[in-house]
């Protein structure tokens, strides 16, 4: 098997390791430019064009994350995705997608990706998306968040009420992840949009409405406030 195309960030005196970040992604050109950008960044990046040979590497490499498109030769991102999830890898996974590629989000998360993003995407969003992922993979006991008699296990994607298991969809759960990882603070609708359904949505923003009506249904009504003209807010106290 071709070793894939490495990419090192020179060292900086620091002794703290470099996150590790494996791309898989068939457009050579444009893997090759999001290396040469998160190589800038800090990162340490391998690249690889092909779905098994992404699969192999991420079983075998020690990486932080992975950026994975859906559409690969080989093995499609789908495949790739759910192979690593059933032999119990936890590696974070940015998925990518074409705009118009057949690609369900639902689908995307329930095989176990963390995020997505459509293409064309922006930079800066990518970015953010990777650190948030990496923050998240680093809070170690924080994936598991307790508000009251709410329990919400991002890692596991499983959320509780009191001693009973509530069953969510993944974009509700999505929905959820987002006001649970911002706890007591506003999160706006537009902030919603953007990492639940990505910045290239171009759908009724009042979609959000109707997810977070459906969490109030199944959860606790005064649990998810509204906040007129700012956004939502959960709610902290029991």
């Amino acid at each position: 098997m071709r070793p894939p195309v490495t990419h090192r960030h020179p060292a900086g005196g620091a002794s703290r390791r470099p996150s590790r970040l494996l791309i898989v992604e068939d457009e050579k050109r444009l893997a090759l430019s999001l290396a040469k950008g998160l190589t800038a960044e800090g990162y340490a990046v391998d690249v690889v064009h092909d779905g098994r040979e992404g699969l192999h590497r991420a079983t075998e490499g020690t990486y932080d994350l992975v950026v994975l498109d859906i559409m690969l030769p080989g093995l499609n991102g789908y495949r790739v995705c759910a192979a690593l999830r059933a032999a119990g890898h936890d590696v974070p996974i940015l998925m990518l997608t074409a705009k118009d590629g057949e690609y369900d989000e639902a689908e995307g998360l329930d095989t176990g990706a963390d995020d997505y993003l459509t293409k064309p995407f922006s930079y800066v969003v990518l970015v953010a998306r990777i650190k948030a992922l990496l923050r998240r993979r680093g809070a170690g006991a924080s994936r598991v968040h307790v508000h009251g008699d709410l329990r919400v296990d991002t890692a596991a994607r499983r959320v509780f009420l009191g001693e009973d298991e509530v069953a969510l969809t993944a974009k509700e759960f999505s929905v959820l992840e987002q006001l649970v990882l911002r706890a007591g603070e506003v999160v706006s609708k537009t902030e919603i949009l953007e990492h639940v359904w990505d910045f290239a949505y171009e759908g009724d923003p009042n979609i959000v409405e109707v997810y977070v009506s459906a969490l109030r249904r199944k959860l606790r009504a005064g649990l998810i406030r509204t906040v007129r003209g700012a956004g939502y807010r959960l709610e902290t106290a029991p």
